[in-house]
């Protein structure tokens, strides 16, 4: 199997299915309502003088190129780092966040 990062994006074999892709895509959907990201381009939706349709696509190509880098540097800290390891990682560092979260305030 070639593991080219271009043919690893276009295959339509590593697509998956939509049980795979399903709970991607709400992980993804509930971080990003909310977020800073999102009132931002909420912000500039409400400029008269900009086209409500630029900023949707202005904002959909940056979280487009944004999760593209994800998916990029993702494949290739697998290579290196097992993504059981990384699974723990990620744990421990919410868990952190959610820990420093309570105390700050």
């Amino acid at each position: 199997m070639n593991r080219s990062v271009g043919l690893i994006l276009l295959e339509p074999a590593s697509i998956g299915s939509m049980k795979q892709l399903l709970p991607i895509f709400l992980s993804v959907f509930i971080a990003e309502v909310g977020d800073k990201t999102q009132l931002a381009t909420m912000l500039f939706a409400t400029d008269a003088s900009v086209s409500k349709a630029g900023v949707f696509v202005a904002a959909a190509a940056a979280l487009v190129t944004s999760t593209l880098l994800a998916v990029l540097v993702g494949d290739l800290v697998t290579r290196v780092v097992s993504p059981g390891v990384l699974k723990t990682l990620a744990g421990v560092g919410f868990i952190i966040v959610g820990i420093w979260t309570l105390f700050r305030g």
